[in-house]
């Protein structure tokens, strides 16, 4: 029996392959996939860090990096994109956020409608868009120059916060912010929350700001992220529309200082990556919604009684207290059964 046993379990009779043989394969490939995808994009950043620092018959120098706060336009158009940036996150998220909600307690087949109408920037090329945005922009000087709305016009153009440009870049960041939004609201059961909410009282408001966002902390934070990241880098629609953000701004440098022009794009990726940083740690919090307060209440009140019953610990059983009632008489004995009657005689025949 022992023989059998053995030969039953051996890995090499039974043709089973050993697990560690299994393991090792992923866990080599997993390595040099890493090592590539790493080579692929240091590489980029080290020869750039390289070109700013190595000077040609200077050796190694920091210049490029000293002159970038002296820069002519740098505050200025740092502060307009990250300015910018805010507008176009919070503009985002007022739009997408009750949307998708809105749609999740609706009818299923509006999803793909709001899909659509959100995806849609990523079909239509960015040129597309600045033109039809120069030719509104046109109206106000052809059409509406003796109107109220010529002021609005210029007022949306304005060069210290241009209004036109949070619009172009809320409609380019649509299909991210979607897409980031949306895949939170599927972890989430929307109508049992917004249901429980509305029947302890919450109004609308309060369900979307107490309860539906504190669940999406993540979601919101990718969001914000891809906005971030898309703003900051977003060159066509400014330079089309003849805005001077931060990206226009490095284009315009590389001309005179190549140097300075890279240095200001490793500095700007490593502010991105910092911000993506904060963001993610912002969202990784608890993303547990805030009780009604019917349920807040009962939660608190059980939670003491809880803590009552662990603070005292175990204890032995106390008797019970006497009853102060008098002792009731004991209701008396039944009487005993009655003998059954004796049987009729039968009757005497007459003579």
């Amino acid at each position: 029996m022992a023989a059998l046993t053995s030969l039953s379990t051996d890995p090499v009779s039974t043709g089973a392959v050993p697990v560690t043989a299994r393991r090792r394969r992923p866990r080599y490939w997993r390595g040099a996939v890493l090592t590539v995808a790493g080579l692929y994009f240091l590489t980029p950043l080290i020869s750039s860090f390289v070109f700013t620092v190595h000077v040609p018959g200077q050796g190694l120098t920091f210049a490029a990096y000293s002159g970038i706060l002296s820069a002519d336009g740098f505050t200025e158009s740092l502060f307009l994109s990250l300015s910018l940036a805010a507008a176009t996150i919070a503009l985002a998220l007022l739009l997408v956020v009750p949307a998708l909600v809105a749609v999740r307690l609706g009818p299923p087949r509006l999803r793909a409608v709001v899909e659509v109408v959100c995806m849609l920037p990523l079909v239509v090329p960015p040129i597309a868009l600045v033109t039809g945005i120069a030719t509104v922009l046109r109206w106000g000087p052809d059409h509406f120059s003796r109107t109220p709305l010529y002021q609005t016009f210029l007022a949306v153009q304005n060069e210290s916060f241009p209004v036109v440009l949070v619009l172009a870049y809320t409609v380019l960041a649509l299909p991210f912010v979607h897409r980031s939004l949306d895949a939170g609201l599927r972890a989430v059961d929307v109508p049992t929350l917004v249901e429980a909410a509305r029947n302890c009282g919450a109004g609308r408001l309060y369900v979307i700001l107490r309860v539906i966002l504190p669940n999406l902390r993540s979601s919101l934070a990718g969001a914000s992220f891809l906005t971030l990241a898309l703003v900051l880098g977003e060159y066509t629609v400014a330079s089309l529309l003849g805005f001077r953000p931060f990206a226009v701004w490095i284009v315009s440098v590389s001309g005179a200082e190549a140097r300075m022009s890279v240095a200001v794009s490793l500095l700007s990726l490593l502010i991105t990556w910092a911000l993506l940083l904060v963001l993610s740690r912002a969202g990784s919090g608890p993303s547990a919604g805030v009780p009604a307060a019917g349920s807040a209440s009962g939660a608190a009140a059980s939670g003491t009684v809880a803590s009552g019953a662990v603070a005292s610990g175990p204890t032995a059983p106390q008797p019970s207290p006497p009853d102060p009632r008098p002792p009731q008489p004991s209701p008396p004995d039944p009487p005993p059964p009655r003998p059954p009657p004796p049987p009729p005689y039968p009757a005497r025949s007459s003579r």
